[in-house]
């Protein structure tokens, strides 16, 4: 039987990295098949190459037994390869229609049939699950969304081979059951999927066979159902990995970060943030989960003062900053890990030195006198770049050219050594690798236990659930409900996050209330 997909000895090199060595990877027709490593194991380089945005150094690829050469991606989807990239590979200015159908327009009578395209996209969205706006530009819609118009893109393609880049990222989990359902059916229409996930347990639920990479060299090849997720984790970072999180060391203390009826103006007349109240204290760690585009972003956005509210008032600590700058906010003890590394957390094209000394560069030892010191520069980023496992050739390796898991600990990183009251982390291991996860958990401990106020935004709920004390869900803009850690369920989390009525104990406010009641009890 002729394999969909066979690569045989790739190699591809970079500057000062060796992205994959001599790898072999072969894809049945009809599978899904999950390809698995730690970041920099060279799993996105591999698939690019697959999908025309790199050409190997060496090797070959063949397509059902064809020795194919793609020079593009227009090549790629030619031949049948379609991939939905972790960076997202679409043109802002365009509308989502326009994005999807781009190079496969409709027409009628030789002109674009644009109502065609909205139809078709609006179709495709509501077959799978995945809630768009055809006529809204891509520029205006947060991120998850953005994620959700690749699906739809590369689904509009109907592509023999489909490779997705960590697709369930922003979905509930009722979501990525049926995403999965329409990978199933993808799969008994004879279709294949590879999969590009850090998720063991979406790996060991959909997938038929699993490829790990190390180090860019293949060094496993598993049947699912004959393995286990130890196995998988092993075979990834060779050794064994433990997310579970340790409970707080001390009680809460006092507040840190208070929110009170803020409201951000969105698109049309419907708000984005509409009356959010709440509070984190020190020893903290509260999380916001919502579906993608429920106001998350801008409600942290407005704490952090990148978007302006309409009403409520910000706090932290005993000082007003609803109407401080960003500037003023940071100085105020705010620390912000961004959802967007690329566009809003780093500076691609500068190196990790001068990314790793943002915002340290205002206070000794990176200046002195007035001037930077660039030897302290290159002293503070070695330290984070071994604190944190960043694989990269040099620290003075422009960041833009590192991993997406990579670049995600270069942010985090330089955020988490502010040391400020306050953080706010929005999907801080979004397409981190499963021990790096461990590594940034640790690290959020270590800042909840040093005292720190978290508030945690990820659209992963097991995050949610393992590292918050209190969980707050969105719904169109609203805090519509508080669930402790003790009754958090993903199933029930997951039913809020829809936008049904939460039980009267879990109404906003509810368990704060009683928790500050037995506070007070207790101090009696």
């Amino acid at each position: 039987m002729v394999a969909e997909v066979s690569m045989r000895g790739i190699t591809k090199r970079f500057p000062g990295v060796l992205a994959d060595d001599d790898v072999d990877f072969d894809v049945e027709s009809g599978e899904i098949h999950a390809l698995m490593g730690e970041n920099g194991a060279g799993k996105s380089i591999l698939m690019s190459m697959l999908a025309g945005v790199y050409q190997p150094d060496e090797g070959e690829i063949f397509i059902r037994g064809e020795r194919r050469s793609f020079s593009s991606p227009l090549d790629a989807i030619d031949a049948g390869i379609g991939m939905v990239f972790q960076s997202f590979k679409l043109f802002p200015s365009l509308t989502i229609a326009e994005n999807v159908v781009f190079r496969r327009e409709p027409t009628r009578r030789g002109l674009i049939d644009r109502a065609a395209a909205n139809r078709r996209v609006s179709e495709i969205a509501e077959q799978y699950g995945l809630a768009l706006d055809p006529t809204a530009r891509v520029d205006s819609v947060p991120v998850g969304v953005l994620q959700r118009v690749e699906i739809v893109k590369a689904l509009y393609r109907e592509a023999r081979v489909l490779i997705l880049d960590e697709p369930t990222a922003v979905l509930t989990p009722q979501e990525t059951e049926r995403l999965f359902d329409v990978l199933r059916a993808l799969k008994a229409d004879g279709r294949t999927i590879i999969l590009i996930t850090h998720k063991l347990n979406e790996v060991m639920a959909i997938s038929d066979r699993v490829t790990v990479l190390r180090d860019g060299r293949n060094v496993a090849r598993l049947v699912t159902a004959e393995s286990s997720p130890e196995e998988i984790t092993r075979h990834m970072t060779g050794r064994d990995v433990d997310l579970t999180t340790p409970p707080p060391a001390l009680a809460p203390g006092a507040t840190v970060l208070e929110v009170r009826g803020l409201t951000v103006p969105g698109s049309g007349d419907r708000a984005a943030v509409d009356d959010a109240s709440l509070t984190v204290r020190a020893g903290e760690v509260v999380g916001i989960a919502g579906v993608a585009g429920n106001g998350q972003v801008e409600l942290a956005e407005a704490i952090i003062g990148m978007r302006r509210a309409s009403a409520g008032r910000i706090a932290v600590g005993d000082r007003d900053l609803s109407q401080s700058s960003i500037a003023q906010r940071r100085d105020g003890g705010v620390a912000y890990i961004p959802e967007d590394r690329h566009a809003v957390g780093s500076a691609g094209t500068a190196d990790a030195v001068d990314n790793l000394a943002l915002g340290h560069h205002r206070k000794s030892p990176i200046l002195t006198r007035g001037l930077l010191s660039r030897s302290a520069m290159l002293d503070h980023a070695k330290r984070l770049i071994s604190r944190f496992g960043v694989k990269i050739a040099s620290p003075t390796t422009a960041v833009g050219t590192l991993s997406g898991g990579n670049l995600q600990k270069v942010v985090v990183a330089r955020e988490l050594d502010y040391r400020s009251p306050l953080l706010i982390a929005e999907q801080p291991t979004r397409g981190v690798d499963i021990g790096a996860i461990e590594s940034i958990h640790r690290e959020l401990c270590e800042y909840r236990d040093g005292g720190g106020a978290l508030l945690l935004i990820s659209a992963e709920l097991s995050e949610i659930m393992s590292l918050s004390s209190r969980i707050l869900v969105m719904f169109e803009g609203r805090i519509v409900a508080e669930v402790p850690k003790a009754e958090a369920a993903e199933a029930l989390l997951g039913l809020y996050m829809a936008g049904h009525e939460p039980e009267e104990r879990h109404r906003p406010g509810a368990f704060s209330a009683r928790d500050g009641d037995a506070q007070k009890e207790a101090a009696l």
